[in-house]
């Protein structure tokens, strides 16, 4: 079934092109939609909700065409807004409940909707506060429970974690994923931080300048490269521990993946990886050279890297999605943990 499908949507405005003959296919599941700030992602909500025209092509939400169908589409759609939209002085109840009613649910019905949506997102407790008083995250999850409030087939949630520090990062994007597992309501969130699509989304959608960069899962874009990071420790025989591994994997025909070094990641060598062989090589010239064997993972790509294609993977740390591959000296194959 298919949710979403736009073909060769454009939005013009007098001096700038926000949308540029888009076309693409969503289905079910949760999709992140990534694109730069200026990428078009919220003109094209609008223009899925029915709330602004497009200036060219078509679109169709949940088998509905947005030009003329608009009000069958917001019955059936939920929509978290990017900007801060609350009024202060009522209270997340009185707000849910009343954008509820505007959704078409008796009055008991809504009551009944909206003390269970704010359990789910965790704001039972403090239901009855003026929204004003509400930090960051807590209004953050008011605007999640009033797409929610309705029972909508599904949301489009953009930019739902504005603000939020990181571990209210983490527990929204918990939230998005259970709108989905626990509902089966599909999702379509925006979002400029790729990282946390790849955690989230099942299939991600890349913008850039109002047009279709790549549509495809998630595992197609995260797939494993063929190439190693390694990590070691310096010791007074070898103070500078990464040259002198870097000198004698040179002489044991290791080579170095494009980039050699990871930029931004300390001393991590990037090899290139010629099956189990290399990982050998590598145990065995750190334990002759007495080095410490801090790490040594196989590396996935990034969302990120689509945007820069043909440039060598540029990781700003240890890389949170790499399998690690590390090895006890005597060959048989250690435990380890990704690095966090």
């Amino acid at each position: 079934m298919t949710v979403i499908v736009t073909e060769s949507l454009s939005k013009r405005f007098p001096k700038v092109t926000a949308l540029d003959r888009l076309s693409m296919t969503i289905g079910p599941g949760v999709t992140g939609l990534v694109g730069a700030n200026g990428a078009g992602k919220s003109t094209l909500i609008k223009i899925l909700l029915g709330l602004s025209p497009a200036t060219e092509g078509r679109a169709a939400v949940l088998g509905h065409d947005v030009a003329r169908e608009g009000s069958a589409i917001r019955e059936r759609v939920g929509y978290m807004p990017e900007h801060d939209c609350l009024p202060p002085d009522v209270s997340a109840t009185e707000f849910v409940v009343h954008m509820a009613r505007i959704s078409g649910l008796p009055p008991a019905a809504a009551r009944e909707r909206t003390a269970d949506t704010l359990r789910h997102v965790g704001l039972y407790e403090e239901r009855y506060r003026p929204i004003g008083g509400y930090s960051t995250g807590m209004k953050q999850r008011v605007k999640l429970a009033q797409a929610l409030v309705h029972d909508p087939r599904l949301v489009l949630l953009d930019e739902p974690t504005n603000g939020l520090d990181p571990v209210g990062r983490d527990e929204m994007l918990a939230l998005i994923r259970r709108v989905h597992t626990d509902f089966g309501i599909s999702v379509l969130v925006t979002s400029h931080l790729l990282g946390e699509l790849e955690r989230t989304c099942d299939h991600v959608v890349v913008i850039d300048g109002g047009a279709l960069l790549r549509s495809s899962s998630t595992s197609d874009f995260t797939q494993k490269t063929a190439v190693i990071a390694v990590e070691v420790t310096d010791t007074e025989r070898h103070p500078d521990g990464t040259a002198a591994l870097t000198e004698a994997l040179a002489r044991a025909g290791v080579r170095h993946a494009a980039g050699g070094h990871a930029p931004g990641a300390g001393r991590v060598l990037l090899l290139d990886a010629e099956g189990d062989a290399t990982y050998d090589t590598v145990r065995d010239t750190v334990a002759g050279l007495g080095l410490g064997l801090v790490r040594m993972e196989q590396r996935r790509h990034h969302i990120a890297e689509v945007f820069r294609p043909g440039e060598p993977p540029a990781p700003t740390g240890p890389d949170p999605s790499a399998q690690p591959h590390t090895r006890s000296t005597d060959g048989r194959n250690g435990g380890g943990r990704d690095a966090a």
